[in-house]
């Protein structure tokens, strides 16, 4: 699934040339929609007769495409083809990995398909030639299939070894939070809360093949402002080998709960455990 800003497509995505049109909203919700789902929420849990833990659902991007998270199931590839491996590559260029985002349409078709992570055209077109031979389940809310935003990742052996795409989720709605994080020991509501992420992405590896000595996770600083979108975001404790950046560039797609002071949206800072997406 760079550092752009809440408007562009999340991680710089390359699109694919797939005889299909890509809108340059693909990969965001809206600003508008998310302010007005952030406030609703929050008018909402000031009112002491509300349970804050139930009120709101996942919403579509303003596409109609969902992501994966407590109420849309994933969708699932029920039947894909091995990746040839281009003729005349040389050993050296052989190993790597091609990784695209896509959308799952509700009758299961791979649909808006954006490079993520390139290995060079011709190992990108065999892989993209994979995924539209495959066929997959969709995604379903409420039991309806649905839209759906996924990854999918085709990894080349130097050894040539047969090779499948893969799915992966990568990006993801987080599970409301429960009420006891808004109230005191007696139930009643704290006059502060802080930022709650809602909407989260798991960082890039420069190299999908190197494996590191340490646990993959950065810790960054981020400020949140009153709409729940990240304004500043900095790496607090870092881990080196290009890893710090691609952290601070997945912290800028999060989506929170803005910081409340008795009830009403403030700008907070947080930090927050970045994971890396395992490729």
């Amino acid at each position: 699934m760079g550092t752009a800003g809440a408007g562009q497509a999340r991680r710089g995505k390359l699109e694919l040339d797939n005889n299909r049109h890509h809108p340059e909203s693909e990969m965001k919700l809206g600003r508008y929609l998310f302010a007005l789902y952030a406030l609703t929420a929050l008018s909402l849990w000031a009112d002491e007769s509300v349970s804050p833990g139930h009120q709101f659902h996942q919403a579509p991007d303003r596409d109609g495409v969902y992501y994966v998270g407590p109420e849309v199931t994933a969708p699932r590839m029920i039947r894909t083809v091995y990746v040839p491996y281009p003729n005349g590559a040389r050993l050296k260029d052989i190993q790597g990995m091609t990784a695209m985002a896509m959308v799952i349409d509700a009758k299961g078709a791979p649909q808006h398909i954006q490079l993520l992570h390139s290995h060079g055209d011709a190992f990108d077109q065999a892989a993209l030639a994979a995924v539209n031979q495959s066929k997959f389940a969709p995604g379903t809310l409420d039991g309806k299939p649905v839209p759906v935003w996924i990854d999918v990742r085709v990894v080349f052996w130097a050894n040539r070894a047969q090779t499948v795409p893969e799915v992966l989720i990568t990006e993801r709605d987080l599970p409301p939070p429960p009420d006891s994080q808004f109230e005191d020991k007696h139930h009643k509501p704290l006059s502060y809360t802080p930022p709650i992420a809602i909407h989260t992405v798991d960082a890039d590896f420069t190299d999908p093949f190197t494996r590191h000595p340490f646990v993959q996770v950065a810790v960054v600083t981020v400020l949140v402002g009153q709409d729940g979108l990240p304004k500043e975001v900095r790496t607090s404790r870092g881990l080196g080998f290009g890893l710090d950046e691609k952290a601070a560039a997945a912290v800028w797609h999060y989506k929170f709960l803005p910081a409340t002071n008795k009830g009403k949206p403030v700008d907070a800072r947080r930090n927050i455990m970045v994971n890396f997406a395992k490729f």
